[in-house]
């Protein structure tokens, strides 16, 4: 069978590149429905883009290789694609925008946009050898239980990462850049919690505070951190993790917003016989507070406290260092840092610069976007960048 362009992937970029890629194209997946992952996401409401996005928002060895595809097609361009389809959201944070509904209306869209566009979508299809005879790609397929060979000008690879294996995710697109000769950075888990030994924090389960949080290299996020049975989770944990490499210590501001060395002096002077953990309860969780009392001499009552030892307290405080033990990996990251070398792409097309028709898009290239919709918005523009050349080509 021939087909003008197979789109390895029925996810938020493979579908949205099926819209854009003109007459002939067919998108395979082996899951019994498309976009999985977009159904789960945001808590089910799906955080499709970020308003206030930049090009600093997204991590990459080629810190410039983005820029072209997300200069053509921008959030506001999918914000509005979704008006046009009446599907109501709202800005939740930072400019992360949601679905009011379902993340199944984003879905239903991206459907739709295939069939206006003529695309066909097969799913349950397991994808086997890929080759190419100079002048077509061959791909292996077996469906319906058949085996079943589909000659195709133009292959794009949507796959996506490593990340959530339990929806599926296999690194395919690693391997079928390694047989066509592209080259990879080092991949991790991106946007993932943090776990400690001997499961430190237990204690402190379910404790959330607004946090400045960073990693040895990158920059630092103001967001909620959360303590779990296993570490430390919530959207400033998960955006450090993106940055943060086996081994070094994050920083943590537990108290961002307040000079806490002025706080607790003003504690002492207003009420000197209160014992120094209850006025630093004003400032910081109750429980977290008593749980510091095991780490850190807290003891005493504020009369008690010079003025060193209240700063030399607020310095630890404001910069709290702490060393993990390593992530939760890809069973729960949200992301694959690393991926397929951007020095083999070319950025206004996603086509592999040595095989012609040959095309990488979302999260199997190495750029990853930050927690709040980028990393959807990185899939949006790579797709249309792919699409939109092939569709050239067509």
């Amino acid at each position: 069978m021939k087909v003008e362009t197979l789109i390895l992937g029925a996810g938020a970029a493979g579908m949205f590149c099926a819209a854009h890629a003109g007459p002939g194209t067919v998108v395979v997946d082996h899951a019994k429905a498309a976009g999985e992952k977009i159904r789960i996401s945001g808590g089910g409401r799906c955080n499709f883009t970020n308003r206030d996005l930049t090009f600093a928002n997204f991590l990459s060895a080629n810190r410039h290789f983005h820029k072209s595809a997300l200069s053509r097609y921008t959030p506001q361009d999918f914000i509005a694609l979704v008006g046009r389809h009446k599907i109501a959201w709202h800005e939740k944070t930072l400019g992360q925008l949601f679905c009011d509904g379902s993340a199944k209306e984003i879905i239903a869209m991206l459907r739709a946009e295939m069939d206006k566009s003529g695309a066909d979508l097969w799913l349950e299809t397991e994808i086997g050898e890929i080759s190419h005879d100079g002048s077509a790609f061959r791909i292996a397929l077996r469906r319906d239980g058949r085996d079943q060979r589909i000659s195709a000008r133009n292959l794009v690879v949507a796959t996506g990462g490593k990340s959530i294996p339990k929806m599926g995710a296999t690194g395919l697109a690693y391997r079928i850049a390694a047989d066509f000769g592209l080259r990879m950075t080092e991949t991790r888990p991106g946007l993932v919690p943090f776990t400690f030994e001997v499961e430190r924090f237990r204690p402190l389960a379910g404790v959330a505070l607004p946090v400045r949080m960073s990693a040895a290299k990158g920059p630092a996020f103001d967001e909620a951190m959360l303590f779990t049975h296993r570490g430390l989770s919530g959207p400033a944990t998960l955006q450090v993790s993106s940055y943060w490499r086996d081994g070094e210590e994050i920083t943590v501001d537990l108290a961002p917003a307040v000079d806490l060395t002025e706080r607790l002096k003003s504690g002492r002077r207003e009420a000197p016989r209160k014992n120094m953990t209850t006025i630093l309860a004003q400032s910081l969780p109750a429980r977290f507070v008593d749980y510091l009392a095991g780490e850190m001499d807290v003891s005493g009552n504020a009369a008690e406290w010079s003025d060193k030892r209240i700063a030399g307290l607020a310095e630890a405080l404001h910069r709290w260092r702490l060393r993990p033990s390593g992530t939760e990996g890809y069973r729960t990251a949200e992301v694959t840092v690393g991926g397929i070398d951007t020095r083999d792409l070319g950025s206004a097309t996603m086509m592999a610069r040595a095989v012609p028709g040959l095309y990488f898009i979302g999260e199997c290239v190495d750029v990853t976007g930050w927690l709040g919709g980028y990393n959807f918005q990185w899939a949006w523009s790579s797709a249309f960048a792919a699409g939109c050349a092939i569709g050239a080509r067509v």
